[in-house]
């Protein structure tokens, strides 16, 4: 507020908002594992409008959009993507003999327990790639 920043404020307040909305809803504290499930659903959020802007061919949309995610994932852990996605994949397919696609709920499940923070959509392609 200080720098007279506009942008950053106005979507602090969002961010603000929905956790207070959380703890009006649920009638607890918020943990940081609710704050943080908050913030990915802000950012996937974001996603999603920021595609249906590029399909509809606004470019001004997209890129407020587009500023408050880069906002967003400054207070959102490092998710895990790319090739150490690709990494811990293998290993658990390896390690616990997975070979078909029937094997992939199982492969995804495990990838959330222990990457909670992996980029679940990228991980399905992957895992697809991998399994076939």
């Amino acid at each position: 507020m200080l720098d007279k920043n506009v942008f950053v404020r106005d979507t602090l307040r969002l961010v603000t908002s929905e956790i207070k909305r959380f703890e009006v809803d649920t009638r607890q504290e918020p943990s940081d594992d609710d704050i943080i499930s908050i913030l990915k659903r802000m950012a996937k959020q974001r996603k999603d409008s920021i595609q249906q802007y590029k399909d509809g061919g606004r470019p001004d949309l997209e890129e407020i959009e587009q500023n408050e995610l880069d906002l967003l994932d400054k207070y959102l852990p490092q998710a895990l993507n790319g090739d150490a996605l690709k990494d811990a994949l293998q290993d658990i397919i390896s390690e616990n003999n997975f070979s078909g696609m029937q094997d992939m709920g199982n492969v995804m499940k495990e990838l959330r327990s222990r990457h909670p923070n992996a980029e679940m959509s990228e991980a399905s392609s992957m895992v697809k790639n991998l399994l076939s």
